[in-house]
């Protein structure tokens, strides 16, 4: 068992029957639980079932980062800006996977750290990557009226939910916090 200390949050990574299981708990909430865990102990788990996501305090925990929805609307740079003040940036989608669970978490339009601002049709992450897969709408990107900045959640399709807006735009966004490399 390994343990990391991030953001008030204990992070606690088991191997067992050669699955990879990660649980968050609030320090404050379970300083004493923590304190008398017994590493060496073994205890019967019979739930097959891993629930991959686990709500901490505005921020939710799937597979190996935190994610955090925001309730107002602000334009694509004033979302990453917000993001940024939380030590994290705009979400970087990298797997199908990860954007079901974008879309089970928030199911509503929102910015994702996506763009083509630096050149045309050169869509690129705030990490600096080129996108490799991409799950767009019907029809887009179009880059009608100058839209590089991209939204999930467009039209409600459950995956292929991706459309290019203006920047000027005003949506919800999500802050992706990678917490497990």
């Amino acid at each position: 068992m390994s343990e990391c200390v991030y953001d008030n949050v204990i992070c606690i990574e088991e191997l067992k029957r050669g699955e990879r299981m990660e649980m968050v708990v609030d320090i404050y909430e379970s300083a004493d639980a923590v304190r008398g865990h017994d590493p060496d102990a073994r205890t019967e788990d019979t739930d097959t079932e891993r629930n991959h996501h686990i709500h901490h305090t505005g921020w939710i925990f799937f597979n190996t980062s935190l994610y955090y929805i925001s309730t107002e609307k602000k334009d694509w740079d004033k979302s990453r800006q917000d993001c940024k003040e939380k030590g994290a940036d705009l979400v970087i989608i990298n797997s199908k996977e990860e954007q079901e669970f974008i879309k089970q978490m928030h199911g509503r339009e929102a910015w994702i750290g996506l763009s083509d601002r630096d050149e045309e049709d050169v869509w690129k992450w705030v990490d600096g990557t080129p996108l490799t897969i991409g799950y767009w709408g019907r029809g887009e990107p179009n880059n009608y009226r100058d839209e590089d900045c991209v939204i999930t959640g467009y039209l409600y399709v459950p995956v292929q939910n991706w459309a290019d807006f203006s920047c000027n735009s005003m949506f919800t966004w999500i802050c992706e916090k990678i917490i497990f490399n």
